[in-house]
């Protein structure tokens, strides 16, 4: 079974990570286990260097950072939870986990965006990778459950 998750830069198909258009291309399964927990652990890292860019800005900006930062970094260390499950009902939640932080993300650098709060060019980048982590991620658990969950 392939899944198929399309935005207006990304596309994850299949079971083995395919992510065009951006840096991120991946041919098998266990390099894309390792290049994922790479790049959640990198996009930790932007978070915490854009937090204290914020705190900087102070007012509104440090309140939604201190979400960003508690979302952003979590994505990380739920997917390195994930792999080390004991079970595969465990992996499966701590990737949901990983996914629904992923996705939070998004919504707290929106909102910065759309509120003003920091410069917009600064926060695209790390937007985009918000959306692809959670797009990875959600392609990632519908894998998981066709193959491990049938019915």
């Amino acid at each position: 079974t392939k899944y198929k998750v399309q935005s207006t830069r990304y596309k994850v198909q299949g079971t083995k990570y395919k992510v065009q258009g951006t840096k991120y291309k991946v041919q098998s399964n266990d390099m894309a286990l390792q290049d994922l927990k790479a790049r959640t652990k990198q996009f930790a890292l932007r978070i915490i260097n854009l937090y204290y860019s914020l705190a900087k800005v102070g007012s509104g900006a440090e309140v939604l950072g201190k979400q960003l930062l508690r979302s952003g970094t979590s994505v990380g260390a739920n997917y390195r939870a994930a792999r080390i499950a004991k079970s595969d009902k465990d992996f499966l939640n701590k990737l949901k986990i990983s996914e629904e932080e992923a996705d939070e993300s998004v919504f707290w650098i929106e909102l910065l965006i759309e509120g003003k709060l920091f410069e917009k060019e600064r926060l695209l980048p790390l937007l985009e990778e918000a959306r692809e982590l959670t797009a990875i991620l959600t392609a990632s658990i519908k894998t998981h459950k066709s193959k491990h969950l049938k019915n």
